[in-house]
């Protein structure tokens, strides 16, 4: 796994390797360096380059960049947004101005166009709040320039943390200094970073760090399969969902499939007995089991959920059940009386929601929650998801901690946290947002789950494969047209590139 550093463990590590012995300056010259090379190695430098400077520590990296570009006889200019600089960043400047760089102060309303290349070291990780005056109209010129954008640490504009901004700078490579941070994956990263790299520049975290979840870890939840070995190795696993308003049959049966390519031994399909006719010609694997249901929603009957949990590992449970009073009882009595591991998703959030995370506190079993922001945001009590986006991996974070669950929160980037360690899986795509690709997801964790892996590993496995899915599926069939059932189908080939 990757090492992922909050902007603040960045800043306390940076300052902990200064005092280690390591001068500031020659932090600097890594960094400024480090993007030259990774220049190189992307396709070249386009000349004649521009260097939009502003008055940081990211100016400095700048101005290193400026100096190397005129060793090698790349023209190059530096625009200046500040007068102000620090003193590494001075020394720099004065290197580039021998080695003939210009320094040109920025006028409002210029143009880049000229450049193959700009490289944007205007703001650093630790910017905050609104782009204004003259940043907002050179980061305007960035991005209409046409040339190859570079930006030093990550775009100008984006929270380092959240990966989001009201005007940031669109890169065509994002060289990202010391170490990456959440702002590279989260939001709105991966609409204006197109490619990213990570440039060790030697300094080390100082506390543990987030990580980045990758094929290899996710490799790790589907073990080598023993000749000598049936379907209960594999594990049962029971999906509950389902009711008439919501009957998703279809969905019912993605989440069924989906489970199934995943892995697990069997599989139980639990929904209102009254949809039942409509889901079985879709889930010829599975064993549907039906549930007492009054006016097509579930109705709670103790012997009945006994029995279909009955040998089983994982639950997955709220799949479009409604908010029927049925449904708010079984999630009482699975968090007090369930022995495996329990996925709540989509209807089960809301009813946790409404009764309060509180009832977590009591369960007796392990549990995994998969909200979306909105989701999220009323599990903690919020009436925005903005709210989410502005803080998720604290949030999230807190809430797992507090409540003692694995929390999968999704989005562009998914973080997932058990209150201890907290994962990013960066799979996925804009043709996954469609109806049922969460079904599909909680099927994948409870094939997971019932297979043996810990929460925190299954829900990042089953992340990152749901993405990957998701990824060859749009590839196949664009972003517009691409369905949950797509995802689906293309499991064997993710499980297949991570198994063999």
């Amino acid at each position: 796994m990757i090492p992922v550093l909050s902007v603040a463990l960045m800043r306390a590590s940076d300052a902990h390797t200064i005092e280690s012995g390591t001068p500031s300056r020659e932090l600097m010259r890594r960094a400024g360096e480090g993007i030259v090379e990774a220049v190189e190695e992307a396709g070249g430098w386009h000349s004649p380059v521009a260097v939009v400077c502003g008055s940081g520590n990211n100016a400095g990296d700048g101005y290193v960049i400026a100096a190397r570009l005129a060793r090698r006889r790349i023209p190059c200019i530096v625009y200046l947004l500040s007068d102000r600089c620090s003193e590494d960043g001075a020394y720099f400047a004065e290197q580039a101005r021998e080695e003939g760089v210009l320094f040109v102060p920025w006028e409002e309303g210029g143009s880049l166009a000229d450049y193959g290349t700009v490289v944007d070291c205007i703001f650093g990780t630790g910017f905050r709040g609104a782009v204004k005056g003259a940043a907002a109209d050179a980061i305007r010129a960035i991005n209409e320039s046409g040339a190859f954008v570079v930006s030093a640490d990550i775009n100008s504009g984006l929270n380092g943390d959240t990966g989001m901004a009201d005007c940031c700078v669109v890169s065509d490579l994002t060289a990202a200094i010391g170490g990456y941070k959440p702002g590279h994956f989260l939001g709105m990263a991966k609409d204006v970073i197109r490619q990213k790299i990570s440039l060790d520049i030697g300094i080390a975290p100082k506390e543990k760090p987030y990580f980045l979840f990758g094929a290899a870890d996710a490799a790790r939840a589907f073990p080598k399969r023993k000749n000598f070995s049936n379907k209960s190795t594999y594990g049962y696993v029971a999906l509950i969902g389902g009711s008439a308003q919501y009957t998703g049959a279809i969905r019912l049966a993605a989440l069924a499939n989906a489970a199934m390519r995943s892995g697990a031994g069997v599989v139980k399909v639990a929904a209102p007995a009254s949809i039942c006719p409509l889901i079985a010609p879709s889930i010829l694997e599975a064993t549907l089991f039906p549930l007492p249901d009054a006016d097509g929603q579930t109705v709670f009957d103790e012997d009945a959920v006994r029995t279909l949990l009955r040998g089983t590992r994982t639950a997955a449970f709220g799949m479009g059940i409604g908010g029927g009073r049925g449904a708010e009882e079984m999630l009482v009595w699975l968090l007090a009386h369930y022995e495996g591991t329990l996925v709540i998703d989509a209807d089960g959030l809301n009813a946790l929601s409404r009764m309060g995370p509180s009832m977590l506190d009591e369960k007796t079993c392990r549990v995994i929650l998969t909200p979306h922001n909105m989701e999220f945001a009323r599990l903690l009590g919020r009436d925005s998801a903005a709210d989410v986006i502005a803080d998720p991996i604290p949030l999230a974070k807190a809430f797992a901690a507090a409540h003692g669950v694995t929390v999968l929160l999704k989005g562009s980037t998914t973080v997932v946290t058990d209150g201890d360690d907290v994962l990013l899986v960066d799979r996925g795509c804009p043709g996954m947002a469609t109806a049922g690709s969460g079904d599909v997801l909680s099927g994948i964790l409870a094939a997971i789950c019932g297979a043996g892996a810990d929460p925190l590993t299954a829900a990042a496995a089953g992340a990152w494969v749901n993405g990957r899915a998701g990824e060859l599926a749009e590839a196949e069939y664009g972003a517009v047209s691409m369905i949950a059932g797509d995802t689906v189908s293309k499991l064997p080939a993710v499980i297949r590139s991570l198994t063999e």
